[in-house]
């Protein structure tokens, strides 16, 4: 595929698909593993940092806007705004940490996930015109804390298992070999 923005749309297009399906596949693993509502895996997050770090920042940009937009189409105006609060959060976190010497993969990922867990509660406390759902932020940020650990694994298997043919990891990744 010569046409660069082709490429990019293909690329974006299968990255949005696997996001979809990791995000469906953690809304079922996350009852049978106990967790309370609201506490996800994050495994969609995977893909959006895939994006930064590989490709282009528009492209992770654009995949967190179309993940909210999923949300918003299959769970509706309160799930699509949470999304975007937290995903637009966690990616500025990511984009300010890649500036950053000597980031850990485990500080990367943690940040990033409590980054979104921060971005839904203040959308939370936007929603909800108090600061009731702050009450839920202790909950939340031990949750990220956790999460950004099994992210991280995940993410460092992820890339280390990918092929050269993956493309160079930007300037400042966390994840470098």
């Amino acid at each position: 595929m010569r046409n660069p923005k082709a490429r990019e749309t293909a690329w974006t297009g299968m990255l949005f698909a696997l996001a979809i399906a990791l995000s469906w596949l953690e809304s079922m693993v996350s009852p049978l593993l106990g967790l309370m509502p609201a506490i996800k895996l994050g495994l969609s997050n995977i893909v959006v940092m895939y994006a930064l770090l590989f490709l282009r920042t528009r492209t992770a940009v654009l995949l967190v806007v179309l993940k909210a937009l999923f949300a918003f189409l299959t769970r509706g105006v309160t799930a699509g705004f949470l999304s975007l609060c937290g995903g637009a959060l966690a990616l500025a976190v990511y984009l300010l940490l890649l500036h950053l010497p000597g980031v850990s993969g485990y500080i990367f990922c943690t940040c990033g996930a409590l980054a979104h867990n921060l971005g839904q509660l203040m959308g939370a406390v936007i929603l909800l015109s108090s600061g009731m759902a702050l009450a839920y932020a202790p909950v939340l940020l031990t949750a990220g804390l956790i999460v950004g650990g099994i992210s991280c694994v995940l993410t460092k298997a992820l890339f280390t298992a990918l092929p050269s043919s993956a493309g160079q990891q930007r300037k400042g990744s966390p994840f470098k070999n």
